[in-house]
């Protein structure tokens, strides 16, 4: 029967069945496995199926191999901390204010010898390089000018059109005209910010959010309204709505997918419900889902820019999270705002890279994309198992960690002893590089939390600068 169902699919299939007892606790810890020899008979499948599904689960740090012995549950997901905290509704409306800190974090982006805990990116490592230079040879191979001239102001229509057909798997239906190319996501979502709001104004976003937006909030002289995030299903809609009721509100700003750096993802059920409460108030809501192709479960979550009716929606993405950091190449479909951004691009930017977009098309429109991006979901499902684990083997009893179901990142709520920006001064002089949670808010709040990125693949490194970490924690106690 096994000849029925491709083995790369056939042995995760086999793995996620005893995933599923480990976490219904009828495996436990220490509880020996059946032999791989037992396991191929009883499930019907080959012995290199058989290997191929411990090793996954060995690799998740979920099961141990045993010399002469067989195989064992090692590590059950019901041993995670707790869950971290949600922050306090808000006060009032801020200016916004990006402290020095950021600078301190990202200071040195670049040095080998950092171990970049502080990256919100995946390792190099998990990127398609070569099929990557192949395309950039084709696209130049391809283009009567060598891709030197300026781009189409909206966008390479190639990718655009390879753009509006991953939006099927959002559930979106968006014409290749519908969407606008940017130099990454931060140029999307900062150009749709400029096209709903003026300075002066007030926008709700999550809390805490991702620092680049506090950035881009400034440079637009706007204020904004932190509302409490949940760790896993994000934003409270009773919060949003009071402070709508308070605060005149002009927009909102939230990451549907995968919050960073919570990792909370907003459930579709949720987002059809946000959508239609803004629409009713006509509030713009910039959608920023640059981590939705990176989730671990078996269907890509929706977005909001699905459940629009009216336009009101401005989606922003990039590649820069899945595919190439470098390159600078993001997009937003912004909805019955499109003119405005086009004028506003046209202001700012004229064009985006016209090799890069030419490449990118390129190597999409080969399926290359697809393929790629399931062994990077696998790869970043497993990582962030095992740094999950290593947090709570090393680090205090008392510490929580979020468990996102996609992303890059590990939020981590420590003692209230504890000063994140003063460990993250401590860690760099052992070579590690965190993001303390101040930089995460318009408040500089979350003093004992700190950002950990699980994009760099597990190794004996990594591991000892967890375990490093976790002695630096101790020290603050």
């Amino acid at each position: 029967m096994e000849t029925l169902t491709r083995p790369d699919h056939l042995y995760i299939e086999v793995a996620d069945r005893i995933e599923k007892l480990i976490e219904q606790k009828s495996l436990k810890v220490g509880d020996k496995l059946l032999s791989v020899r037992a396991l191929s008979k009883e499930q019907g499948i080959s012995l290199s199926t058989a290997f191929q599904a411990y090793y996954h689960l060995e690799s998740k740090g979920l099961i141990e191999a045993r010399p002469q012995s067989g195989y064992y549950v090692k590590f059950t997901p019901l041993n995670f901390p707790e869950l971290p905290n949600c922050c306090e509704p808000p006060e009032d409306a801020v200016p916004v204010s990006v402290d020095e800190m950021i600078n301190s974090v990202y200071h040195d982006l670049s040095s080998d010898k950092l171990i970049h805990f502080s990256m919100g990116v995946p390792s190099i490592d998990l990127l398609p390089t070569a099929k990557m230079n192949k395309s950039v040879a084709q696209a130049l191979r391809d283009s009567k000018t060598s891709c030197i001239n300026y781009e189409h102001i909206q966008g390479n229509q190639a990718l655009r059109r390879q753009i509006a057909r991953q939006a099927f798997n959002w559930g979106g239906t968006p014409a290749e005209d519908d969407i606008v190319v940017t130099a990454g996501c931060v140029e999307a979502l900062s150009l749709c910010m400029k096209a709903v709001t003026k300075p002066g104004d007030t926008v709700a976003i999550e809390s805490p959010t991702y620092y680049a937006i506090f950035q881009a909030m400034e440079s637009h002289g706007l204020k904004v309204v932190e509302i409490p995030t949940d760790p896993v299903d994000g934003i409270s809609l009773h919060e949003l709505e009071d402070a709508i009721a308070r605060f005149d509100i002009k927009a909102c700003l939230f990451v549907s997918n995968f919050n960073n750096p919570l990792g909370s993802c907003i459930p579709d059920g949720k987002k059809k419900k946000l959508v239609e409460m803004l629409a009713k108030k006509e509030i713009p809501l910039i959608e920023d889902d640059i981590y939705g192709e990176m989730y671990f479960g078996k269907t890509r979550p929706k977005t909001c820019k699905s459940f629009d009716k009216k336009g009101l929606v401005l989606h922003c993405s990039s590649f820069s999270k899945s595919l190439a950091p470098g390159y600078r190449v993001g997009w937003t479909i912004p909805g019955k705002f499109k003119e405005q951004v086009i004028r506003l691009k046209r202001m700012h930017t004229v064009s985006t890279n016209t090799l890069a977009q030419a490449a990118i098309a390129h190597f999409l429109a080969n399926g290359r994309y697809e393929l790629h991006l399931r062994h990077l979901r696998k790869a970043l499902h497993t990582q962030s198992l095992r740094y999950m684990q290593a947090v709570s083997e090393y680090f205090p009893e008392d510490t929580r960690v979020t468990r996102p179901q996609g992303g890059f990142t590990l939020w981590i709520e420590l003692n209230p002893k504890v000063n994140a920006y003063k460990l993250h001064k401590r860690a760099l002089k052992h070579n590690i590089g965190i993001a303390p949670g101040q930089i995460f808010s318009s408040r500089a709040r979350f003093e004992n939390c700190f950002r950990l990125s699980f994009g760099e693949p597990w190794s004996n490194r990594i591991e000892d600068g967890i375990k490093t970490l976790g002695k630096l924690i101790r020290e603050q106690y």
